[in-house]
């Protein structure tokens, strides 16, 4: 009973939604730009963000590291988090939903809410700029093109994406909290 009502509550939303995905998935049928959106989705995967963790102890020293290990723990309970939320939640994505949305890339699982990606990157930009105000100029406009990358691939809904970027902002706010904490155990 509890899944049909949260599966009723989704298709409404979806149907609300709906014309926003199919304007933004039309930059997905311009080949140069469904090129750009698949790259920057593919490195919102992780790769971006493992490859910074990895430079920060060699950019910042103890300090990168301690930074680095605060995102590498936040990162993983943004995992725990948005996979129990879309394995409980169950949203199809929006190319499932509709013949007219194209879907640009593969995707990673049959779900769509929240997204992970935009989850995680909204985490580490965030955590980022607060430790290291400078690459904001990097990570930011970044985190906006992966948010993007989502429903313009067809793989979002724009509130996956809000409440993914919500999320994320959330956990990060509580990294940086507990950071002190890790800090004093890695010396």
């Amino acid at each position: 009973m509890h899944n049909n009502k949260i599966s009723l509550f989704f298709s409404r939303i979806d149907q609300l939604e709906i014309n926003s995905c199919l304007r933004m998935n039309g930059y997905c049928r311009k080949l140069p730009l469904k090129r750009f959106f698949v790259r920057v989705s593919r490195l919102g995967d992780g790769l971006a963000w493992y490859l910074l963790m990895l430079l920060l102890p060699v950019l910042f020293g103890l300090h990168g590291l301690q930074v680095s290990a605060s995102m590498a723990l936040t990162g993983l309970v943004c995992t725990i988090i948005y996979k129990t939320l879309k394995g409980s939640l169950v949203r199809t994505r929006p190319f499932l939903n509709s013949p007219d949305i194209l879907c640009g890339t593969a995707p990673l699982d049959r779900y769509s809410f929240p997204s992970g990606h935009t989850m995680h990157a909204v985490c580490f930009c965030t955590m980022l700029v607060y430790f290291f105000p400078l690459l904001g100029m990097l990570v930011i406009p970044f985190t906006i093109l992966v948010a993007l990358s989502r429903v313009i691939l067809g793989l979002h809904y724009p509130t996956d994406v809000i409440v993914g970027a919500l999320l994320g902002a959330g956990l990060a706010y509580l990294g940086i909290v507990l950071h002190p904490a890790l800090q004093s155990m890695l010396g």
